[in-house]
């Protein structure tokens, strides 16, 4: 029997939100820790006087803030790169794969565009075959994936829910079908990893990337690239100074070493150190393992449980519990009513995003029942 996880007590008071905002829009970005801000700001105040920035401090943030993904991720800082986007970190995946025409590049239909992008891209290049997964009707996102992947795929890249609606993807039985086509096995977890458990070592993909502004709750512009030890010794995007072997010695850097640091940093992007951005991540990840995923989890589950049922009651359907992730929902709208419903709810102070005809709510630990109360008013009143 699998534990359960208590959950963690009422913590808007830790978040940058206003009391007039009811905000329920982390899966676009989330509010910022007041610890997190403060390390920018610390870090801004530092990076204004250089003078004061040792050689050491290029180094250790970065490496500290590696370890810490690695261990979210079950899994160490040597399979951690740490890059821009999750499009930089699919792009150096790709890079470093191959296909041959007539493989399959799987991914699921209405994905996020970096994934499709990135991936048609390396179809055409290799001449192997995009496949969109989409759901016949009655159908979910596993079955539809496993389904397309058949005995001809050469990468099947996925993420954890689907970024409309949270339908949770079975990444295991994924995986189980990837494996016995021999494909690649990439997992995009910006949607997930920092709200949900994810175990590397249990799963064994080849990769997974995952913004740091969502779930993560950090800043922009800095994202996590996982790396299986078998893609360690592949080619990086860019050759910058600092992935080299030697790099913390600063008087050494014109003897041009062929050799990359060890693991995963050689795809490290260039300016890595981020001074000013490093501490943020850092600082947000720490609370997060402090918290631990599975509590956060929980409590998020218990948030959402009880939108869904306030949304029932107004004859708004969303995906049963089992069959989406614990951290948001998507709300299947009546035809022509999300244009209304979205200024209905932003007049009210109610932030929430729209993907097509589906309202995704997103909380986090900084959502009240008064901020749920607001939501479920406004709608109430818009339909």
């Amino acid at each position: 029997m699998g534990r359960t996880w208590t959950k963690l007590p009422d913590l808007r008071h830790a978040f940058e939100v206003d009391d007039e905002v009811a905000y329920f829009n982390t899966a676009a970005m989330s509010p910022m820790l007041h610890e997190v801000r403060e390390a920018g700001e610390r870090a801004l105040a530092r990076r204004s006087r250089p003078w004061t920035i040792s050689d050491a401090d290029w180094f250790g943030d970065g490496e500290a803030l590696r370890a810490e993904v690695g261990r979210l991720l079950g899994s160490d800082a040597e399979h951690v790169a740490l890059v821009p986007a999750t499009s930089y970190g699919l792009a150096s995946l790709a890079r470093n794969l191959t296909a041959r025409p007539g493989d399959r590049v799987v991914v699921p239909a209405r994905e996020y565009p970096s994934n499709h992008h990135t991936w048609r891209r390396f179809a055409r290049r290799t001449g192997a075959e995009l496949v969109v997964a989409e759901p016949e009707p009655g159908e979910g996102w596993t079955s539809a994936i496993v389904r397309a992947i058949g005995d001809r795929a050469a990468v099947v890249s996925v993420p954890n829910v689907h970024w409309t609606n949270a339908e949770l993807i079975d990444l295991a039985g994924v995986e189980k079908a990837a494996r016995a086509a021999g494909a690649a096995f990439v997992i995009d977890a910006s949607q997930s990893l920092g709200a949900m458990p994810l175990d590397v070592s249990a799963l064994r993909p080849d990769a997974v990337v995952a913004v740091g502004y969502k779930w993560l709750l950090g800043p922009f512009s800095l994202a996590f690239l996982y790396l299986d030890a078998r893609h360690h010794h592949g080619e990086p995007l860019e050759e910058n100074w600092i992935s080299r072997a030697g790099s913390d010695d600063f008087a050494t850097l014109m003897e041009y070493r062929d050799e990359y640091l060890p693991g995963a940093r050689r795809f490290d992007m260039g300016q890595r150190s981020s001074l000013h951005l490093v501490p943020m991540a850092l600082a947000a990840v720490r609370r997060l393992r402090e918290w631990t995923v599975p509590r956060v989890a929980a409590t998020l589950a218990g948030r959402t449980a009880e939108i869904a049922s306030r949304l029932a009651a107004l004859g708004l359907p969303t995906l049963p519990a089992a069959a989406r992730g614990p951290h948001f929902l998507g709300v299947d709208l009546p035809p022509g009513s999300a244009p209304r419903v979205a200024t209905a709810l932003a007049s009210a102070g109610v932030i929430t995003a729209a993907r097509g005809s589906v309202l995704r709510v997103s909380p986090h630990l900084h959502t009240s029942t008064s901020d749920v109360d607001r939501l479920i008013t406004t709608l109430s009143t818009t339909l």
